[in-house]
């Protein structure tokens, strides 16, 4: 195609041709699908394997597949994981230790090379959720060197919001739906009298080599009109809203709100938010040793500030309660991460709303704080 390498219109023969390209670059091609009732990320080989036709029903503490008449292969909000699964592992092997015959001990630190991954629907709060987990894992003096190495070797492919879910937030925190740089693709999915097409547009060298690789025609103004109509009508169909007021001050000034007491007498201290969030990174370490007890394995897994053991101390843990807990994940992710990262730690995607067993809605507890503190209700200190 003559003229700029960097914008095109690609249909549906393109989508499929983009996934077959990447994996030929020697990329796994990790995508959305269908499994289990979910639309779900995991590897796929085609563009048939994408969940074309189907959309999401979405609450607190709720959700559902449900049919689309328009055959849209994007028109999903966020699903039960994050690229996180892929960049920052569930579980890690960090090393090994074994005792030969001699009783010496050999450890060996855990270097499989890293994969290379291709993203394909990352959406606008994700491409923002893997930015704040650059800056955390790998833009400060303390670098998760596996974390980068997984990240410098990654191909995002965003596409833009045009449908949002009821739980969806992301104009609150500055997220989307429109995709902002960071991403090597970005595709914006139109469905109307014209076809079924994207309007695509590179965001890196890279990317233009393969938008130039797929079968695709020219930008054409009606194209690109409508996708930017789509995006923009999803920013004023939201779902949800944090409430208009700096969060950080806001969790700094209602540390001893009576709110918090009726949050956790709801919360199970389940730790699903945090599995759930796409920025949350905390870690623990577990060791397992085979029954000869002559080879050992040092693994890295998911915690959660939920887990009564995140804390503990020789004398005890420093947030026993389920209300220290759950009001050291919200203040810090959506305060006091300013402070160490210099952003929210929230994207507004709504996982941990949906996937909360019990339905507490993070953006209803912020609005009630804020309201507890206008009306001059919050104490200057925990009550006595």
């Amino acid at each position: 195609m003559p003229g700029d390498r960097s914008t095109a219109v690609i249909g549906t023969d393109g989508l499929d041709a983009l996934i077959r390209v990447l994996a030929a670059g020697g990329r796994t091609v990790i995508g959305p699908t269908v499994r289990d009732g979910a639309i779900v990320l995991a590897e796929i080989a085609g563009g048939d394997e994408l969940p074309y036709g189907w959309g999401v029903e979405l609450e607190a503490g709720h959700y559902r597949l449900r049919p689309r008449d328009d055959g849209a292969a994007f028109a999903h909000s966020a699903g039960p994981q994050s690229w996180k699964t892929y960049l920052h592992p569930q579980r890690e092997r960090q090393w090994t230790a074994d005792r030969g015959a001699d009783g010496a001990m050999t450890v060996t630190e855990d270097d499989t090379p890293p994969s290379s991954y291709a993203f394909l629907g990352v959406r606008p709060c994700d491409l923002r959720a893997i930015a704040v987990q650059d800056r955390v894992l790998s833009g400060g003096p303390h670098t998760d060197s596996r974390y980068r190495a997984r990240r410098e070797r990654a191909f995002l492919v965003a596409v833009e919001c045009t449908e949002p879910g009821a739980t969806c937030f992301c104009t609150s925190m500055g997220a989307g739906p429109a995709a902002e740089p960071g991403y090597d693709l970005a595709l914006t999915e139109v469905v109307d009298a014209g076809g079924h097409r994207f309007w695509a547009r590179a965001g890196s060298e890279e990317g233009a080599s393969v938008l130039a690789e797929l079968p695709r025609t020219p930008p054409d103004g009606a194209t690109e009109t409508a996708a930017r109509e789509r995006v923009a009508e999803a920013a004023d169909r939201m779902g949800r809203s944090m409430p208009p007021v700096d969060l950080q001050i806001l969790m700094r000034d209602t540390l001893h709100a009576e709110r918090w007491n009726d949050v956790a007498s709801r919360c199970l201290t389940c730790g699903n938010c945090t599995m759930a969030c796409p920025t949350c990174f905390c870690t623990t370490a577990e060791d397992v040793t085979d029954l000869t007890g002559d080879h050992t394995e040092r693994w890295r897994r998911w915690e959660s500030c939920f887990d009564l053991e995140f804390s503990h101390l020789p004398g005890g843990p420093v947030r026993a309660s389920g209300h220290s807990r759950y009001r050291q994940w919200a203040t810090h992710k959506l305060g006091t991460w300013y402070d160490q990262f210099g952003s929210s730690g929230c994207v507004g995607c709504g996982r941990c709303i949906v996937w909360c067993p019990v339905g507490i809605d993070i953006t209803e507890e912020a609005h009630a704080l804020n309201d507890e503190r206008a009306a001059g209700a919050v104490q200057d200190e925990a009550p006595s």
